[in-house]
């Protein structure tokens, strides 16, 4: 039941990004998120961090934002939860550029009250070292 639950969260949470929808996007993280994001900083902290992360990443999209979490895998016992996925970012960006590049995302979840929600995110991209370059040309199984 739990993974149901956590896997009906995820696409909420996807529907939520794509229509840029902050107040239902923010009601699946805790106050005391953390959130290891893409750009500095090293991380957010807070649900006011994060609301003004989002608020400034909605801005840089023309549209719509997809994603399409991928190979969803959770583990859950009693009222936590670890979830580790894939996920497909898609769109125009505002300055007309087209984008489509997977990210891996981790995702710690605390259930409270009957409900579970989002304590800790890490979204990231691989590097191509020593260029320190961010991969974004890689497919899953691909």
């Amino acid at each position: 039941m739990d993974t149901i639950e956590i896997t009906e969260l995820l696409d909420e949470r996807s529907a939520a990004i794509h229509a840029k929808d902050l107040d239902r996007l923010m009601s699946f993280y805790t106050d005391d998120i953390v959130y290891f994001d893409l750009v500095p900083p090293l991380h957010y902290v807070g649900a006011d961090a994060l609301r003004d992360r989002f608020t400034d990443w909605f801005t840089r999209w023309d549209g719509p934002i997809g994603q399409q979490p991928a190979e969803v895998h959770v583990e859950s016992g009693g009222d936590v939860a670890v979830v580790r996925m894939l996920i497909r970012a898609s769109g125009t960006l505002v300055t007309g550029r087209q984008v489509d590049y997977w990210v891996r995302a981790t995702d710690g979840l605390r259930r409270t009250a009957g409900r579970w929600q989002i304590a800790h995110e890490h979204v990231s991209l691989p590097v191509e070292l020593p260029q320190g370059t961010a991969a974004m040309d890689l497919r899953p199984d691909g």
